[in-house]
């Protein structure tokens, strides 16, 4: 059945909420095959190793922009109406937010996607940080948080009523992000020789980009043919989190993407791991560790809305269009994270050894 068969059999609303059950589902069988983790990437980066962690990253990554920009240049998306380009872009809360973000993913050991595939399989300190992190994200979008979030985004924006297109930008022609795109996958595909990373963990790797290319792909044709606006989004946790979860306690949310999208994610990750035999249950080992997880979701919680996306939204999705302020805020995720498990993780370890 092709796309305008589904909406005209279901409508557009059921339609866009199934395209995000179908793009979850992907994601979620993916990251939880590949073990896809920025905030693991990060702390391998940061204790000066290139392991298999950041190889899955970069791998991901990669995919993504060959992907997105592939899609483009075929005519089948156009970035330039994507979300994150459409509407102005803060540079203020792409570095603030990056910060807080980085710093709150390595508290919490899992940036919000990777929580949200660990709550899948049973890992119940994810479930208490993922509900955490929804609720921090849901106050400062449209609650009690929303006015300081409003507050540093508003003290450096992009020009234009837009968000800052890198390739435009650099003047850089027709091809070149997908050219960028490769030689992030060579680099990729060099680690992953190097740490001897298996032939099913790179192609799950590689399907966590190919999800964000789904999402984009799919919610840019349905827009096309829509009758009612329908945004052009792809994979990202911090909007869809709250949107989530007012959906199951108001009946004011309407069915859209990014509602299918998280119990997409949850159904392909606990398949995978039910069939894997990986789902079990685990809980908090002590009252800091419950301490410590549970600050760093509110840190990412705020963290998101401000820089525009989370480490999937911003680092992946956003930058697979080279949205400026999602690279910037990637940027600073990294930032925020390593200096973070310095201080904290690593100075631990040191201690703990003393």
């Amino acid at each position: 059945m092709d796309l305008l068969a589904l909406v005209e059999w279901i409508g557009e609303a059921p339609t866009a909420a199934l395209l995000g059950v179908m793009t979850g589902v992907v994601f979620g069988v993916s990251a939880q095959r590949s073990r896809f983790c920025l905030r693991a990437a990060t702390a391998e980066f940061a204790r000066g190793q290139m392991g298999d962690k950041v190889a899955v990253w970069f791998l991901t990554f990669s995919t993504a922009l060959v992907w997105v920009q592939g899609a483009q240049l075929l005519g089948l998306f156009d970035a330039a109406e994507g979300r994150q380009m459409a509407v102005p872009g803060s540079w203020s809360g792409a570095i603030i937010g990056g910060l807080l973000f980085g710093v709150g993913m390595v508290l919490a050991r899992g940036c919000s996607g990777r929580l949200l595939v660990l709550a899948a399989t049973g890992n119940l300190r994810s479930v208490v940080s993922g509900l955490i992190f929804a609720v921090v994200a849901q106050m400062s979008l449209s609650g009690i948080l929303s006015g300081p979030r409003d507050t540093l985004a508003a003290l450096w924006t992009t020009s234009g009523g837009r968000n800052l297109d890198l390739l435009a930008a650099l003047g850089l022609p027709q091809g070149a992000g997908l050219a960028i795109g490769v030689v992030f996958a060579v680099l990729a595909l060099v680690l992953s020789w190097k740490n001897r990373i298996s032939a099913s963990r790179l192609v799950f790797g590689a399907g966590v980009g190919f999800a964000v290319a789904i999402g984009w792909v799919a919610t840019y044709n349905l827009a096309q043919m829509a009758f009612d606006p329908i945004t052009i989004e792809s994979v990202t946790f911090s909007g869809p989190s709250a949107h989530t979860l007012m959906f199951f306690l108001s009946r004011g949310e309407a069915l859209q993407f990014s509602i299918g999208l998280v119990p997409g994610v949850v159904v392909g990750s606990m398949v995978s791991a039910l069939l894997k035999g990986e789902f079990k249950f685990q809980g908090f080992t002590d009252e800091s560790n419950m301490r410590r997880s549970m600050t760093g979701a509110v840190l990412m919680g705020f963290g998101a809305m401000l820089a525009g996306g989370c480490a999937i939204g911003a680092g992946v999705t956003g930058g697979s269009v080279f949205a400026g302020t999602a690279w910037l805020a990637l940027f600073c995720m990294w930032i925020g994270a390593m200096v973070t498990d310095v201080l904290v993780d690593q100075r631990g370890t040191a201690t703990a050894a003393a």
